[in-house]
């Protein structure tokens, strides 16, 4: 024998494993007990599972949020009527109530809009911060007051900003939660919002959250986004992320011509 210790397979792969558990809070390598999970990672599920039901029932203190604003905010109802027409019927949720639909048309450079979504959870922990930030950013910006939209979806965010003469909207909304994070944030930025854009003519920074983009970072990709919007004059599939990036022998990128642009 040469005295030189075999090495254990099993001991690299409980390395591996723990170094893959380190790297992601996805659910990898939980283990097995017999034809099932072993009783930790079982009920981590569970309360993963729970926490995803909470935030999709969970109702937006808008009180709170409004307090929390940095700048005046409105509050509008969708047309659902409440939590379980809401989730039941998902159009209702993109239309404004009728009773709501005589906002203030001062024609801003961008409205703002907070929608509870599909977690209120994730509206009430980090809308106010990224609210901050982007108002921080924008100081060339005439910015309209901010709208808390209860029982909303993205594309109401069209709707008001239609009736408020926007030339552009934020929509910051509740994503659906799931098994790794029940209080994930999106914002979906629209150039021109009227009823009827569709999804391929919006730009989305999504999990916006601290385990994930955090609140200050989205604040940046938002306003560097909106900036290059009202530079093309559209958003959406063809406004590609090209922030950081330099593009040699040209000012601004090459574009194709499009049927989609906004007019």
């Amino acid at each position: 024998m040469s005295g030189i210790e075999p090495k254990d397979p099993h001991g690299d792969l409980a390395q591996l494993l723990t170094t893959l558990r380190k790297a992601t809070p996805a659910r990898v390598a939980l283990g097995r007990a017999g034809h099932g999970l072993p009783t930790r990672p079982m009920l981590d599920f569970q309360l993963a599972h729970a926490k995803a039901q909470d935030a999709v029932h969970a109702a937006l203190d808008v009180e709170a949020l409004r307090a929390a604003l940095p700048a005046p905010a409105l509050v509008v109802a969708s047309a659902a009527a409440d939590r379980q027409d809401y989730l039941m019927n998902p159009d209702l949720g993109r239309r404004l109530d009728p009773a709501d639909a005589s906002l203030p048309r001062d024609a801003p450079d961008l409205v703002i809009v907070i929608a509870d979504g599909l977690s209120a959870t994730a509206v009430q922990a980090h809308a106010a911060a990224v609210v901050a930030g982007l108002v921080a950013r924008l100081g060339d910006w005439r910015i309209g007051p901010v709208v808390i939209a209860r029982q909303g979806r993205v594309a109401i965010g069209d709707a008001v900003g239609e009736a408020m003469g926007a030339g552009a909207v934020v929509v910051l909304i509740g994503e659906r939660p799931g098994l790794s994070a029940a209080d994930s944030l999106g914002a979906y930025l629209t150039w021109a919002p009227r009823t009827g854009r569709r999804d391929h003519e919006r730009n989305c920074v999504s999990n916006i959250r601290p385990g994930g983009l955090a609140p200050d970072l989205a604040a940046d990709k938002i306003a560097w986004l909106l900036g290059e919007a009202r530079r093309l004059g559209f958003t959406g599939v063809e406004l590609k992320d090209r922030q950081g990036m330099v593009i040699e022998g040209a000012d601004t990128p090459t574009l194709p011509p499009s049927r989609h642009r906004p007019t």
